[in-house]
């Protein structure tokens, strides 16, 4: 009976000390080793061990984040790692619980961040496979974002100032209207998001739109610009960023800054390159305008208008983009994201985009976008067109050269200079010479040679709901005058048919069957992308239910390629992989 006692003193003396193991779910693990504040709104496994090894509960301190934070900074049981990246984090544990005072935590999160990355003494580079690294960059850049969206709402500090702002907003203007913190921002109707890891936060600068009463600007600027903030504390020792006074907030364009130089290193930028232009698009409502621009003869869109997606650069070629009938920049959504999502891409290119009234007959629209061009090109621009549809016949009679060929056809004899001279208003619609600066062509699904849809009863019904503008009917009743003494049968078909695009893309045009001949410049490579419905069908006689391929085929092209697909070709991504194909060929 004497070992029940002893044994119950051997229990009492060890205590309960036993471990136990026990099966954790993978899912539980990962959330335990990677939550955070930001994820889950609980301190980070790591900061609570930290705590712990000062005899500080993780529960404790997030009720009470201060008492921890003032025994964190005077401890020296642990390192710098652990102890900077646990203030950083409870600071951001209260900014997000205290608003009134959120300015001074952010800006000691981001403080705090900004040491451990820089200052302790291992580098970056050293902490590349590390779970905690990354959250503390999470930690700094999300500061970052909260810290720029605070001062740009009005909230102000002193110590925090203004940098180096490598961002240029169109019209001289020095603020941005609004912004907006790209993480904030989600889209639907575009197939992916392009970002860049790296440091800082991703924002979108929204600029004011110019005064429409202002003198009219053919190439519109980008009123939504990529920018991605940095917060740089001064100093050359961990002792100096933390107990200096100041930090700066710089600004780069991340089409031109992939890297900035922070704490004495080169680090990447973070960028977002989808959202600027998924926000223009969600806000300018073009397939709206596109469509009052085709039926009303009161619309707002009668001249073409070019859109720069980024601040023009003349060291990238420009990629200039022409939609089809009926159509807008919208319609381009998807290629244009992948360009721009493209590294190598984004690299080599800068891309516009023009947005031009359909519903004008096509002589009168490459006569305004050849002019719009030749105004916002730069002599030793390199341009590569595209076009989809009716923008493809337009992009290709922008590198055609027509000679007298035109003259001829449409007098049906050679034509005296004389009488040319007097006819001079022609001069534009009969005269095509190929734009300087374009040396490559990729046409989309083209009627070049036209399409039976147009004349068919469908295409009729299409031509009788399309309502030329005010200015259009000017032009033509002008063009009738001024030739009425010399072709007054001409004149009264202009008079009196009032044609529009949708008859100019039939395959018994005249003036289409006139310009299919003409021969592209010799210095212009192109390409044809081509769809067909179905690939059973043998190609002479494919279609694309709206294009046959023999209208969209072309001779001496550098390449061709048919895709399975309806006559929108350009949303296809067999068709946006060729397109990439082709821009990163040298």
């Amino acid at each position: 009976m004497r070992t029940l006692p002893l044994l119950a003193l051997a229990l009492l003396l060890v205590g309960c000390s036993a471990v136990h193991v026990r099966d954790e779910p993978v899912d539980d693990y990962f959330a335990a080793r990677r939550s955070d504040v930001l994820t889950s709104g609980h301190l980070s496994a790591s900061s609570r061990e930290t705590l712990l090894t000062l005899g500080l509960d993780g529960r404790t301190c997030e009720k009470n984040p201060r008492s921890c934070l003032a025994m964190l900074a005077d401890a020296s049981a642990v390192d710098d790692e652990h102890r900077l990246s646990t203030m950083a984090e409870l600071h951001l544990s209260l900014a997000q619980a205290l608003p009134a005072e959120s300015l001074e935590h952010y800006s000691q999160a981001a403080r705090f961040s900004y040491a451990y990355l820089f200052f302790t003494e291992r580098d970056p580079g050293q902490r590349a496979f590390e779970d905690r690294q990354t959250q503390v960059r999470d930690f700094y850049s999300f500061a970052t974002e909260r810290l720029t969206t605070l001062l740009f709402a009005g909230a102000r500090r002193a110590d925090i100032r203004i940098g180096d702002v490598r961002v240029q907003l169109p019209h001289g203007q020095a603020m941005p209207k609004e912004l907006i913190p790209a993480s904030r921002l989600a889209f639907d109707g575009i197939r992916n998001t392009y970002r860049r890891d790296g440091f800082g936060a991703a924002f979108v600068a929204v600029a004011a739109a110019p005064d429409p009463a202002g003198a009219p600007v053919t190439l519109q600027e980008p009123l939504f610009v990529a920018a991605t903030v940095v917060l740089r504390f001064p100093g050359t020792t961990l002792e100096e960023v933390l107990n200096s006074s100041d930090a700066m907030l710089d600004v780069y364009d991340p089409y031109r800054y992939e890297t900035a130089e922070l704490g004495g290193r080169i680090v990447p930028l973070t960028a977002n390159f989808t959202a600027p232009y998924a926000l223009w698009l969600a806000r300018s409502q073009f397939h709206r305008e596109a469509g009052r621009a085709l039926f009303s003869s009161a619309a707002a869109l009668s001249q073409p208008r070019i859109y720069a997606m980024q601040p023009y650069d003349p060291q990238r070629r420009t990629i200039v983009m022409i939609h089809g009938l009926a159509s807008s920049p919208e319609g381009w959504v998807n290629l244009v994201n992948e360009i721009m999502g493209d590294e190598a891409l984004r690299r080599r290119y800068q891309v516009w985009q023009v947005f031009y009234p359909t519903n004008l007959p096509i002589p009168e629209n490459v006569r305004n976008i050849r002019a719009a061009l030749q105004a916002a090109l730069q002599p030793g621009d390199h341009v590569t067109l595209i076009g989809h549809s009716m923008g493809g016949v337009i992009s290709r009679l922008l590198v055609v050269d027509s000679a007298d060929g035109l003259w001829q056809t449409f007098f049906e004899r050679p034509v005296d200079p004389a009488r040319r001279e007097r006819l001079a208003v022609l001069e534009p619609y009969l005269t095509l010479a190929p734009l300087p600066q374009v040396d490559r062509a990729i046409f989309l699904a083209s009627p070049h040679r036209g399409s039976p849809m147009a004349h068919a009863w469908i295409g009729r019904a299409a031509s009788r709901l399309v309502r030329l503008p005010a200015s259009a009917l000017q032009t033509l009743t002008s063009l009738a005058d001024a030739i009425g003494g010399e072709l007054p049968l001409q004149a009264n078909a202009l008079r009196r048919r009032r044609l529009s695009s949708v008859a100019y893309l039939s395959d018994e045009d005249r003036y289409l069957r006139a310009t299919s001949t003409l021969p592209i410049a010799p210095n212009v490579t192109y390409h044809s992308i081509i769809g067909r419905i179905d690939p059973q069908v043998a190609l002479a006689q494919s279609s694309d239910g709206v294009v046959p391929y023999a209208s969209a085929h072309l001779d001496g092209g550098a390449s061709e390629q048919v895709v399975t697909s309806g006559h929108s070709v350009q949303k296809t991504a067999a068709a946006i992989l060729a397109i990439r194909v082709i821009l990163n060929q040298r």
